[in-house]
């Protein structure tokens, strides 16, 4: 059996949050109507949690002046935050 180790859980919660931000995407908002359930929402910050990316995440987040079309590349919740900035 194979150990997934995954990062500091509050880092990953302000990394996901972020990206989403810069994205448009109010994650209280979208719960709010209905759009994000809060076991979604775990899900999108566990899977933050395993990907390796960090450092790149972090970078790119640094680097960003204006609302972003899409997450960094790589990003492990590409999927899900694409959908979620395309329904608001």
């Amino acid at each position: 059996m194979t150990v997934q180790h995954v990062g500091d859980a509050e880092l990953h919660f302000w990394l996901t949050r972020s990206v989403g931000k810069v994205m448009g995407i109010s994650f209280s908002e979208a719960m709010a109507q209905g759009r994000l359930s809060a076991q979604d929402y775990a899900s999108l910050v566990t899977a933050c949690r395993a990907c390796a990316l960090v450092e790149s995440c972090q970078s790119w987040l640094g680097s960003q002046k204006s609302r972003a079309k899409s997450p960094p590349p790589g990003c492990a919740n590409a999927k899900a935050l694409g959908s979620l900035a395309r329904s608001h």
